[in-house]
């Protein structure tokens, strides 16, 4: 298995970042990708992804945190990176007050336009979006751009079906975390039964939505990445070693990485 989306460079990873990717070897995960938040924690990201193997990492801003400077030259120097696979993750989030709404799309419109930019350079990569209850006013900002749809990923699904049915008509991927195990989130379930298996995905988000049956243990690590994998096999009426085999295809696929 593979971890297409966790953040180990949050604090409650520091110190452990050994015993985390031990413990994820174990459980059968054999790496990961550890996504931006912001851009002054870009260096330590790109030096994490120096020190493991097994870790990757992206370039870029998350909606929730519009509200810090942004240094484009660090982003552009994580992005030349040779572990950098990624840019984002960026995106709107409609579920909190703050950042002001105006201001999360200032900020992703100039992100894809730095993107745009850079990947006419030669710096092409997928883009992890964060979207929380926000499709309706991101899908178009999407569309206004040159990136191609089918580069874009929404991560952490929590829409419905027809969210669902927005996104992949729009062309992009889906992927999911640990919520889509959850007993409460029987829209974010019926809407994985609409996604392709070629533009399907898993993640963890660690160490935020451990899945069942793990849901009480916090934080959440990769190597619970399976149990979402092993849901989603039961739920579509398919092998989990299968499953999870064209689930590794595709997060290499998307991402450009030879999975070890």
């Amino acid at each position: 298995m593979f971890d297409t989306h966790c953040h180990l460079t949050f604090d409650c990873f520091e110190g452990r970042i050994d015993r985390v990717l031990a413990d994820a070897k174990a459980a059968g995960v054999r790496g990961c990708i550890s996504i931006a938040t912001t851009t002054d924690g870009l260096p330590g990201l790109t030096a994490l992804a120096d020190a493991h193997p097994e870790i990757w990492c992206s370039a870029g801003v998350h909606p929730l945190y519009s509200d810090r400077p942004i240094d484009w030259d660090a982003m552009l120097a994580a992005a030349r990176h040779p572990k950098c696979v990624a840019w984002g993750e960026l995106g709107l989030d409609h579920h909190y007050d703050q950042p002001d709404r105006s201001l999360q799309r200032q900020v992703l419109e100039d992100q894809l336009a730095k993107i745009e930019t850079w990947s006419s350079e030669g710096l092409q990569k997928p883009v992890v979006i964060h979207c929380r209850k926000a499709f309706e006013d991101l899908l178009p900002v999407l569309e206004a751009s040159s990136l191609p749809n089918d580069r874009f990923v929404f991560h952490c699904f929590t829409g419905n079906e027809a969210d669902a049915r927005a996104v992949l008509d729009f062309g992009a991927w889906i992927s999911f975390t640990g919520i889509v195990t959850f007993p409460n989130a029987t829209e974010v379930a019926s809407a994985s039964d609409l996604v392709p298996d070629d533009r399907i995905m898993v993640e963890t988000d660690a160490p935020f939505l451990t899945p069942e049956p793990h849901r009480t243990t916090r934080p959440n690590e990769p190597k619970f990445v399976g149990c979402t994998a092993a849901f989603l096999a039961t739920r579509r009426g398919r092998q989990p070693d299968a499953f999870e085999s064209l689930l590794d295809q595709n997060a290499a696929r998307f991402f450009d990485i030879d999975i070890p």
